[in-house]
Parts: C-alpha cells; sequence; structure tokens
C-alpha cells in the first residue's frame, strides 16, 4: 500500500537520488508517486512487485470468466458439444471435423 508520508517524490528528487529509490523499492515493495509541478506523473515500482501485480490482476481475470460460466450454466446458457460443433462449421467453413 502507498504511504503518502513515504512514497511521493518530485522527478528531480528521483534524478538525484535514483539509487537510493531503487533501494527502497525493493525494501519496502511499494511504488512511488513521482510528481511533476507537484502533480502526480509517474508511478516507479521494483520488478517482483509489477510481475506479483500482473499475476494478480490475470488471476482475476480468470475468476471471472469462471463466474461468467457458471452464470450461463445457471442461466441455461449453453449448447452440446455437437451443437457447438455446427455452430463453428457454419460461422467458420475452414473448420473440418477430424
Amino acid at each position: 500500500m502507498l504511504d503518502i508520508n513515504h512514497d511521493i517524490h518530485s522527478i528531480s528528487d528521483f534524478k538525484r537520488k535514483t539509487p537510493d529509490f531503487v533501494k527502497q523499492l525493493k525494501k519496502t515493495g511499494r511504488p512511488v508517486v513521482l510528481t511533476m509541478n507537484g502533480r502526480a506523473r509517474v508511478v516507479v515500482q521494483d520488478a517482483e512487485s509489477y510481475q506479483n501485480m500482473l499475476d494478480i490482476l490475470e488471476r482475476v481475470k480468470d475468476i471471472d470468466a469462471i463466474r461468467e460460466g457458471l452464470a450461463d450454466v445457471e442461466r441455461e446458457n449453453t449448447m452440446s458439444l455437437d451443437a457447438f460443433d455446427i455452430e463453428m462449421k457454419r460461422k467458420h467453413s475452414a473448420l473440418k471435423r477430424k
């Protein structure tokens, strides 16, 4: 989580003290908000934290897709494999059953 007392800095400060910021990012795992003219412009974070965020986002997308599929089953908005095969062949005549 962002700590507004420690994690918001100017881009100029970041340029002058980049190695210190890199150490902070690795140590805390928290992102740093960089400002220009007093307004937030960029968020910087270490690579491991960024990858963790991407992994979590991917899991959330998977969970949403599963929920959508379960909701379709509950609404009986499904079709048999044979009906699906026929529909795909109709829509995409290049598909052939093996």
